[in-house]
């Protein structure tokens, strides 16, 4: 039995391309066509199609903000996402909304039909190269969350306490809530384990952010 795959982009020279490539093939069937992610998900609706092949960036909006829906209604079927969006973020935006696959446009046509194929038995998919950055980033943003555990806004508030600024006044002049000041206050001291304003300052002082203006 052939896999049933709905093509979304919203350029029909894009889905000419990928109708000829999956019908090429004796276990996929182009089931359809959508050109946006709105069309999509009534075309979904009609068609019940296996696998879900879609652009991340369309007219109407961005293809991952249509993963849940699509899944919601459609839970059998798998979302694959084939963009020329080559960021990691967006593949980790991917998989967080549900895809179960990346493929970039200008990957070869070997490898589109492979990442169907993979997703269609329940597999997850990620173009090799991408995979790897993906994997770098991750351990990139890891070591930096190691060296420097807090966020920006962390940072600023942590800076303000060291100054001897009072939760009223951080939350005044950052425009937060005094509960929003009191929760950043106890996650900084938890994730530095800290346990007094002295070291507190001690911290922010070895950190060069009393310097800062």
């Amino acid at each position: 039995m052939s896999v049933r795959v709905l093509i979304v982009d919203d350029h029909a020279v894009v889905r000419a391309g990928l109708r000829m490539l999956i019908d090429a093939e004796d276990d996929l069937e182009a089931a359809g066509e959508a050109g946006s992610a709105r069309d999509a998900i009534f075309r979904a609706r009609e068609l019940q199609p296996d696998v879900i092949l879609m652009d991340v960036v369309m007219p109407d909006g961005n293809g991952l903000d249509a993963i849940p829906t699509l899944l919601h209604e459609h839970p059998e079927a798998k979302v694959l996402m084939l963009s020329m969006q080559d960021d990691p973020q967006y593949v980790r935006q991917a998989f967080t909304a549900g895809a179960s696959g990346y493929v970039l446009k200008e990957a070869a046509d070997t490898d589109v039909v492979s990442a169907i194929r993979e997703v269609a038995r329940g597999g997850r998919y990620v173009h090799p190269e991408l995979g790897a950055r993906l994997v770098a980033a991750e351990t990139e943003e890891r070591k930096r969350a190691e060296e420097d555990p807090l966020s920006e806004r962390e940072r600023e508030v942590l800076r303000m306490l060291a100054l001897g600024h009072t939760n009223q006044e951080i939350a005044k002049q950052l425009y937060i809530s005094v509960r929003t000041a009191e929760t950043h206050r106890a996650h900084i001291m938890q994730k530095l384990r800290l346990s007094s304003r002295a070291e507190l300052v001690r911290y922010a002082l070895d950190q060069g952010l009393l310097e800062q203006q």
